[in-house]
This record gives structure tokens, sequence and C-alpha cells, in this order.
């Protein structure tokens, strides 16, 4: 029978339904419009809208699969890591579900479910953990960057995370600072297209470092210097493109150069990317030739799996039913600064 999963760690309000490996629904209402003009997610106008959504998303989720409450056999949402208050409303929501069904219920790692996302494929998605091989995994959002070596399923290793900046929060700081608007990530990769990726040589910092951790703030900080003393650049067209390419091109070395780097000395022959980041083309494109010439496989979550969903909690959370059966308790409590192990 099929389990019901709610997301809602930040500012993304996701019901879907799942059944052996297949994703029946998968209903994201967004929040960026609302967060727009704050430059950033506001954590009570997100935990409102997701108290405000939930209900709908829930039952155009069960609407689109053709399930009936009745009929959902477990429910799973997000217990962290995320924003406490957006967190609370998803998983109190769901424990209530369950235990109002009489059904198991579990708690997700957010990070953890990004882990597994690469693996959901083709329409309608399914997870073709047929082809699941151990790997290094790339998970890189506005909030987190992290590498995670994956051994086998359910069984993995966390080998860095940022010391400061994610590389999504410094997509956003530079762009903020280029004048663009929120969230200033997709904004700087359509600049970049047509733009010098050399045109200005910023810092990558931490990219010869052999630790697997990340810094960005520096990067942030160079180009608010930078714009400091060239203030002029920004009312030129395609230097602005230049200037869009160029900071990509630095956070876009430091993520490719660590994921590669880390998959040759851990010899394993397939890496992985997924978070909201991970939607960006260069990257994917970077990675994708990275890979090409070390012989790595490559698995690139679906653009739509890449940002915040319920499926891929789904997903993950029936896995885990099926390999290590293990329900979390009705009364439990979010976690939101949940570590990945």
């Amino acid at each position: 029978m099929p389990l019901l999963a709610i997301e809602t760690s930040c500012d993304e309000t996701s019901v879907a339904v799942v059944h052996e490996g297949r994703v029946l629904s998968n209903v994201v209402s967004s929040q960026t419009k609302l967060h727009e003009e704050y430059g950033g997610v506001v954590p009570e106008l997100a935990a409102r809208e997701h108290l405000r959504n939930l209900l709908p998303a829930a039952r155009m989720a069960l609407r689109e699969a053709s399930v009936s409450a009745d009929q959902i056999d477990a429910v799973a949402a997000t217990r962290g890591p995320g924003l406490p208050s957006a967190l609370m409303v998803g998983f109190k929501a769901a424990q209530a579900a369950a235990f109002v069904l009489g059904r198991p219920f579990v708690g997700i790692h957010h990070h953890e479910a990004h882990l597994y996302s690469p693996w959901l494929k083709g329409q309608p998605p399914v997870a073709d953990f047929a082809h699941f091989q151990p790997n290094v995994s790339l998970i890189v959002s506005g909030g987190h960057t992290l590498l995670v070596h994956v051994r086998a399923e359910l069984d993995h290793h966390l080998l860095g995370s940022t010391v400061d900046d994610a590389a999504g929060e410094c997509f956003d700081k530079a762009g903020k600072l280029i004048g663009l608007p929120y969230p200033a990530g997709p904004e700087i990769d359509r600049l970049a297209e047509g733009g010098n990726p050399r045109a200005y040589d910023f810092p990558r910092p931490m990219i010869d470092d052999p630790k697997d951790d990340f810094s960005f703030s520096g990067l942030k900080t160079s180009v608010r210097y930078f714009l400091r003393d060239h203030p002029e650049l920004l009312d030129d067209a395609q230097r602005l493109r230049d200037l869009c390419a160029s900071v990509q091109a630095a956070i876009v070395d430091v993520l490719v150069t660590k994921t590669i780097r880390a998959a040759k000395r851990l010899r394993v022959g397939c890496v992985t990317a997924s978070g909201g980041v991970s939607c960006n083309r260069s990257l994917r494109q970077r990675l994708a030739a990275a890979c090409a010439r070390e012989r790595i496989l490559l698995f690139l979550a679906e653009k739509s799996f890449c940002t915040d969903n319920a499926a891929m909690i789904g997903i993950l959370a029936e896995r885990k039913l099926k390999l290590r059966p293990a329900a979390t308790p009705h009364d439990a409590d979010i976690l939101p600064n949940w570590a990945l192990g």
C-alpha cells in the first residue's frame, strides 16, 4: 500500500505519495515570491505559509495519486535539519495523520533523502536502485554544502561540510551585492551563460586543502571589495555577465575539484549530486566533463528533485521500512540541528 510523505524544512510545502519505489504524486508549493522582498527566508512567515498550504497540498497529492487517506500504509515527514518552526508544521501533521490512521510513522533526515534523489528517474519517476553502487555524493544547496561517502544503501559517512557559508548562500549573497533579485543563484546562472568565466580572478577557498570541507565566505567578501572598487561595472551589460560567470566559475571549481578528489581517493566509480544548487548548468556540465575524464559514473538528481520535495522523503522512508524496519515514535520531536552521520 502507498506511503504519504511531507516535507516542510524550509520554504517549500511538499506532499507526495509513493508506492514500491514509484512516485505517484509530488506536489510542491513554493514560497519564493513571499520571501523575495526580504532577500531570504523569514522563518515565521514560512511556518504560516506551511499551515496555509499543507492541507490543500495533501488533498492534491492524494487526488493525483488516485489514493484515499485510508489506503495509506505509512506516513513519513522530514524530521530535520531545517527551520524549527517550519519543520514543526509538517512533522506534527504527519505524526497526527499516522496516529489517526493507525499507521507506522518515519521521521527522515533531509540530507539523507537528498542522497537518494539522484536515483529517481523517468516519467513517472521510479527509484532505480537496481543500479545503486557506492558513491561520493555532493549535496549542495542554499544552506548546506556536504560531501558524503555512501558505502552502501543506508550506510554513509560524512566526509566534509561547509565551515561558514554554503555554496548556495554564496551565490545568493554575491547576487545581492550585484543587485540581482532573490534567489540570485538562478539569475547568476542565466547571466553567466553569456559571460567570460576568466574575466575576473576570484579566490577558490580551500580548493587545495586536502580535507573535504568547504568555505565560501572569503569569496563573498572578495566580490564585495571588487564591487566597491569597480562600481561602474554594474552599468555595463557585458561586464556584468562576465562578473556573474567569474563568480560562478570560482564556486563551481571548488565543488567539482573537491568532489572528484574525494572520489579518486576513496576509489569509488560513481559520483552523485543533488540539492538546489545542483540545478546550476555550469556545475552539471563541469561535473559531467570531470567524471568522463576520470571514467567515473555520474548520477545527477533530476531538476524537479534537486530542490526540497516530499518525493525523496517518501522514497527513503519506504526504503528504510523495507531494508531496516524501525518506526519513529508518534511522540518524537523535530531535530532542527540533526547532523548527518
